[in-house]
């Protein structure tokens, strides 16, 4: 227990640490990644509750599902701010085709 507990926070700290140094212009690339890796977890905690055996596991299961899901949206809510951040505040609209000058 106290080797898993070890490896957990020295886990923590290398992933802080690598997030910390990331430029912001990188972190929506980043975060579509891992949107996509959070799709396969998703689906895999699907299919597992799917196949469990007893109401323990299928609740544990649902939990895990639930969980991948509200992160799953939150990556896509949180890429969709950022993308915001580069687009054009008061980008100058153009001119339509229709209704002009014949």
């Amino acid at each position: 227990m106290i080797t898993i507990l070890t490896l957990f926070v020295l886990a923590a700290f290398v992933g802080v640490e690598v997030v910390s140094k990331v430029s912001s212009t990188l972190h929506t690339p980043l975060m579509s990644g891992a949107n996509a890796i959070h799709g396969i977890i998703l689906v895999g905690a699907i299919l597992v509750t799917a196949h469990s055996p007893n109401i323990g596991l299928t609740i544990l299961g649902f939990i895990a599902v639930l969980l991948a899901t509200i992160n799953l949206v939150g990556g896509f809510v949180i890429t969709d701010r950022m993308l915001e951040m580069f687009s054009a505040k008061n980008a100058p609209k153009q001119p339509s085709s229709e209704g002009g000058a014949k």
